[in-house]
């Protein structure tokens, strides 16, 4: 019997529209009543996921969350963390040294400040409508070198972020977990960090079995948490090297997908 369904939010739960459907929310509810822990794991900040988890009756004791890539782990209504694993303000300066040479537009995430950037642009007005948050411009030369940092990303036109992306050097991909997560996004993460590693984390203090899990995703930043899940489950609107890395693929996010692998697995 599985325990925990791990899911992606964009591309995966919300279909084009940014909703969850009633389809797709009355199958999340009937597996909660059988037991089954429903996780939403996502590249956005909490506060991009709170009306989400509110939406699906998620705040609660014993609800929990991954997000920002599963840096960060927590309870839904305490904020407990379960797991951090974050970056400082010296990973900031020497990717951010990289952006200007290269003439790509960057943000990042502080726990203090929220959305940060050094300019506004188009992808980082993106980010901030998507999650309903506030851009906060700040000179990234004035952050100290131990200042919290959670994510990075590099946003521009795709043209222009696959040709900086292809100009890094090997050892940024030593350094950091990176994952293009849309055309226009390319994160930037601790080593020790991922969907997947969240998941184990939290797998662990739950006291679950990997093959206990579900987890259900359509791209790149969802790779590691459908390797580890015991049925990793790919959209059929996901990346290509997803979708041969999943157990299973499944209808596309504007099919209600993840309510057939819900019906499927959990319900049968």
């Amino acid at each position: 019997m599985y325990k925990i369904i791990a899911l992606d939010m964009d591309g995966t739960l919300l279909n084009d529209d940014k909703i969850i459907t009633e389809v797709t929310k009355k199958a999340l509810q009937s597996a909660r009543e059988k037991g089954v822990k429903v996780v939403l794991a996502s590249g956005r900040p909490i506060d991009g996921l709170r009306r989400y988890l509110e939406e699906l009756g998620l705040v609660d004791d014993n609800e929990y969350v991954l997000s920002y890539n599963g840096c960060l782990v927590q309870e839904t209504k305490s904020e407990k963390i379960i797991s951090e694993k974050g970056l400082k303000g010296s990973d900031l300066h020497y990717i951010y040294n990289f952006a200007r040479e290269f003439g790509v537009n960057i943000h990042a995430f502080s726990p203090t400040r929220g959305l940060i950037t050094p300019k506004n642009s188009k992808y980082t007005e993106v980010e901030a409508e998507i999650n309903k948050i506030d851009i906060n411009i700040c000179d990234f030369d004035e952050i100290s070198e131990d200042e919290s940092i959670i994510k990075i990303m590099l946003i521009d036109e795709p043209d222009v972020l696959d040709k900086a992306i292809a100009k890094l050097p090997k050892e940024v991909g030593e350094k950091y977990n990176l994952a293009k997560s849309t055309p226009y996004f390319f994160e930037i993460i601790n080593k020790e960090s991922n969907k997947g590693l969240g998941l184990k984390a939290l797998a662990d203090y739950l006291n679950v079995d990997k093959d206990e899990i579900i987890a259900v995703g359509d791209a790149g930043n969802d790779l590691d948490m459908i390797e580890f899940a015991g049925l990793g489950v790919a959209m059929e609107n996901g990346h290509s090297n997803v979708k041969e890395a999943a157990n299973y693929i499944t209808k596309s996010n504007n099919e209600d997908g993840v309510a057939e692998v819900v019906k499927k697995f959990i319900l049968k």
